[in-house]
């Protein structure tokens, strides 16, 4: 059986006259028009991928939105047999460059939505702008994050609040490192554990962002009052664009199924392994449920398994 083939691509997009313009390519090997996409080097996370497909392809650096879509069909494999293929889609917002016609690309347009659904050689990448479509009203996107490893509770003597990363957590660190900044975060919250701002500590370094420490997002403070939690995590997506919270085992997943089930989403699991991310986009909503939380809903939930042991499966698996 041929091996899966793993990719990802990205709605590369920019703010039109008339809205939302987004990027079609022309592969000269194919004859088609398509959206950047491509295959993900050994040991590299679909988000890295589409962010380095995007530049690749198309000359422009650009910044991460949510995952948009999964597409999935069937390529020609060295075999002759058929092979299936993944390939993970993200949405992009264009920060910078210049295309210039390559050996792959050698033609590129920006098309409002509709002229691009038109142009679109494949159906499913058709799906994948639809999916871009639903999400024009979003305005905020938080990445909670569970702090990395930090050894046994049990073996650690002093405060728990001082409990730091271990080795294999300043790894997990290290590869959320290489994440999190794809989506070009502006502030960063954490719970007041040494643990949790150290898991977030490079991201924040590297961008000059100062660490905002939030009680609310600690297992402790959390319990005694969720909906206060709720609340905190809601004013900090009503500040708008990319933030980061960093919080706690004891809060993440109750945080995520309250946020869900107040907007109506269903997710089939509400898992949080240390050093994973869950991707909560939110756009306006006049209801609230008292009154005093901001305008806001949950649009969208998405799931990153800790990216480190992520990595190691898509490097085994090629």
């Amino acid at each position: 059986m041929p091996a899966l083939v793993r990719a990802a691509g990205a709605v590369l997009w920019r703010p039109g006259a008339e809205g939302r313009e987004v990027a079609l390519v022309h592969r000269p090997r194919y004859d088609d028009w398509s959206l950047p996409k491509g295959k993900l080097d050994p040991g590299e996370l679909p988000a890295q991928a589409a962010v380095r497909e995007v530049a690749e392809e198309t000359g422009f650096s650009s910044v991460l939105g949510r995952p948009l879509a999964q597409a999935r069909y069937a390529v020609p494999a060295r075999s002759g047999e058929s092979a299936p293929k993944i390939v993970d889609y993200f949405s992009a917002r264009l920060r910078a460059g210049e295309f210039t016609p390559n050996d792959e690309v050698d033609e590129l347009r920006w098309l409002p939505l509709e002229q691009a659904r038109a142009e679109l050689s494949y159906p499913h990448d058709a799906r994948v702008l639809d999916a871009f479509d639903e999400s024009r009203e979003e305005t905020a996107t938080v990445l909670l994050v569970r702090h990395a490893k930090a050894g046994k509770r049990s073996e650690w003597s002093g405060d728990d609040a001082l409990r730091p990363l271990s080795e294999a957590g300043r790894k997990q660190r290290d590869a959320l490192h290489s994440l999190l900044p794809l989506f070009a975060p502006s502030r960063i919250y954490s719970a007041p554990r040494v643990r949790c701002e150290q898991t977030v500590a490079p991201v924040a370094g590297d961008g000059g962002i100062d660490i905002v420490s939030e009680p609310l997002f600690s297992e402790e403070v959390y319990s005694a009052d969720p909906q206060a939690g709720v609340r905190a995590l809601l004013e900090v997506a009503a500040e708008g664009g990319t933030s980061v919270v960093s919080s706690q085992g004891g809060v993440i997943p109750d945080l995520v199924t309250r946020l869900a089930d107040s907007a109506g989403l269903r997710l089939d699991e509400v898992a949080s392994r240390k050093g994973s991310v869950w991707t909560l986009s939110f756009r306006p909503d006049e209801r609230t449920d008292d009154g005093k939380a901001p305008g806001l809903r949950l649009a969208a939930a998405d799931y990153l398994p800790d990216p480190l042991a992520r990595a190691r499966r898509t490097r085994a698996g090629r």
